[in-house]
């Protein structure tokens, strides 16, 4: 009797075990980070320019090395005498490479191991009002309020609003779903501060991404002034006076064509207002408002054209100090 309870216990166990084994292999094999966002084979971190690795081959110790990426994106590694491609790889598609050309000429069945130790070619930098700032070298999907945290939040001087200057990788990886079009026509995304923090505004950073809180909130005027740059709000302000806290118009400047860009509400979309200046001083018309991070453009130039003169003064002079997140 007893023996019998012992293999009825037996298989109810077994029974169990094999249902749960069962389920597994139905389930999806979709991974996740510490995110909490879904990765697949093209989200893990591919190798760019900069980046050291570790070369290990099992059972042989004498060409286990450690090398730099090429300028050109390959790899020499000993016994074999044509270089290896490796940017834009993961470590074990190009460990996978790497056997394959050892078992060709050199060794049998060669199982080989690919290390990324220093990925310094898909950095985030961090400028502005926060208590971190710097270079963050992290290998894997990063959200902007992520950057942020990693950053040490923003500091007691920042303002309202940030801006995410999308500089590129060295990397310079692409995938099917990147659109290289609207990456160039999008260089600087700007953000309310507050939206960051509570949650309403996500947004995936890419390398190379620059993040910068500003300390305040400002306007950008840029063109035909004699003092273009960043103009300091703190109460609001109109177009006429941020033109005059540019110091004026230069001579011969054109006044029908002033426009003010501004991005559209929870959106990456920009959209412009013309303004006629000679209008606005014959008050014809009101003498607009600006809201925080205005562009007002007294020049003919593409928006493109503006937006990266100011992603390029964003991301300039970003503090020489590394930080690794595994």
């Amino acid at each position: 009797m007893r023996s019998k309870r012992i293999v009825l216990l037996f298989f109810i166990i077994f029974g169990q075990l094999l249902f749960v084994s069962i389920s597994a292999a139905q389930a999806p094999t979709t991974k996740v980070s510490g995110t909490g966002i879904p990765t697949s084979q093209n989200e893990r971190y591919r190798i760019g320019y900069e980046d050291t690795l570790a070369i290990q081959i099992f059972r042989h110790p004498e060409l286990t090395q450690k090398v730099n990426v090429n300028p050109n994106g390959t790899i020499n590694l000993f016994r074999i005498d044509a270089p290896i491609v490796a940017v834009c790889k993961t470590e074990r598609e190009l460990a996978d490479e790497i056997a394959a050309a050892y078992e060709k000429d050199y060794l049998r069945n060669p199982e080989v191991q690919v290390i990324a130790v220093e990925q310094k070619s898909q950095a985030f930098g961090v400028v502005g009002a926060v208590e971190k700032p710097g270079y963050y070298y992290i290998n894997r999907r990063m959200r902007l309020i992520e950057l942020l945290s990693f950053a040490g939040g923003p500091s007691k001087e920042a303002g309202s609003r940030l801006f995410v200057a999308r500089a590129g990788s060295t990397s310079d990886c692409k995938t099917p779903s990147d659109n290289p079009a609207s990456l160039d026509d999008i260089q600087v995304l700007d953000f309310r501060l507050k939206d960051v923090l509570e949650g309403k505004t996500s947004v995936v950073m890419q390398p190379g991404d620059v993040l910068s809180v500003l300390k305040a909130d400002v306007v950008y005027v840029y063109g035909n002034v004699n003092k273009q740059g960043t103009v300091t709000i703190t109460e609001p302000i109109t177009l006429m006076q941020a033109i005059a806290s540019a110091e004026g118009l230069k001579p011969a400047t054109k006044k029908d064509n002033v426009r003010i860009i501004r991005q559209k509400p929870n959106s990456l979309e920009r959209e412009e207002f013309v303004y006629n200046l000679n209008d606005i001083d014959k008050q014809k018309v009101n003498d607009p408002y600006l809201q925080p991070n205005d562009i007002v453009a007294v020049s003919e130039d593409k928006t493109r054209s503006i937006l990266n003169s100011i992603k390029n003064s964003l991301t300039q002079g970003i503090p020489s100090l590394f930080y690794r997140i595994p």
